[in-house]
C-alpha cells in the first residue's frame, strides 16, 4: 500500500515481441504500484508479427522469469480502449515509456485523449534507461529477419520464438 491507498498500474503494449527495454521498465514500474497488470494488446490492425496467444505466452514466461518484481504482476489480454481497461482493472495509473522526443508527441497527444476519457487516471512516463533507448520491437524484427543476432536485445525464449518464426 502507498500512503494508506491499495495502487494499480497498468503497461500497455502490443508486446511484438517483448524486449529486454520492456522488461527494463515493468521491473521499474513494479516498484511504484502495489500490482502491475501487463496489458497485451490484441491490436490486429498493427499487423503483429507474432499471434496475440504468441505475444500472450512470450510476455508471461518473461515475467515468470524476472528475478526482481518489486510487487505482483500480473498479464491480462484486452481489446478495448486503453482507459476502459484500465478502469476495469481498478487502476490508478498508467505507465509509458518513452526512448527519445519523438516517443514524447505521440505519448503527449494519447495521454491528453484519456485524461478526457478518464481525468482521474493518471499516467506516468519513465524513461529508457540509455542502455536500452535505441531497441525497439520493429528493430529487433527487421535485424532477426535479416539473420542478425538479437540475443542482446531480447531474452533466450523470445530469441528463440524470433528465430523459428523467420525460419519458416
Amino acid at each position: 500500500m502507498k500512503n494508506g491507498k491499495f495502487l494499480t498500474g497498468v503497461y500497455p503494449g502490443t508486446f511484438d515481441p517483448v524486449t529486454k527495454g520492456h522488461l527494463h521498465l515493468i521491473q521499474r514500474a513494479s516498484k511504484m504500484v502495489d500490482r502491475l497488470i501487463i496489458g497485451v494488446a490484441v491490436n490486429s490492425r498493427k499487423g503483429p508479427l507474432f499471434s496475440f496467444d504468441e505475444r500472450m505466452e512470450m510476455v508471461k514466461t518473461d515475467i515468470k522469469n524476472m528475478n526482481e518484481k518489486g510487487c505482483v504482476i500480473e498479464v491480462h489480454g484486452f481489446d478495448t480502449l486503453l482507459v476502459d481497461f484500465a478502469q476495469e482493472e481498478k487502476a490508478s495509473c498508467i505507465f509509458r515509456g518513452l526512448r527519445a522526443v519523438s516517443d514524447f508527441e505521440y505519448e503527449f497527444q494519447l495521454t491528453g485523449m484519456n485524461a478526457k476519457l478518464d481525468p482521474e487516471l493518471e499516467t506516468v512516463f519513465l524513461m529508457a534507461s540509455d542502455k536500452w533507448q535505441f531497441v525497439s520491437a520493429s528493430f529487433v524484427k527487421e535485424i532477426s529477419s535479416l539473420g542478425g543476432n538479437v540475443d542482446e536485445f531480447v531474452t533466450p525464449h523470445v530469441a528463440e520464438m524470433l528465430s523459428s518464426k523467420f525460419s519458416d
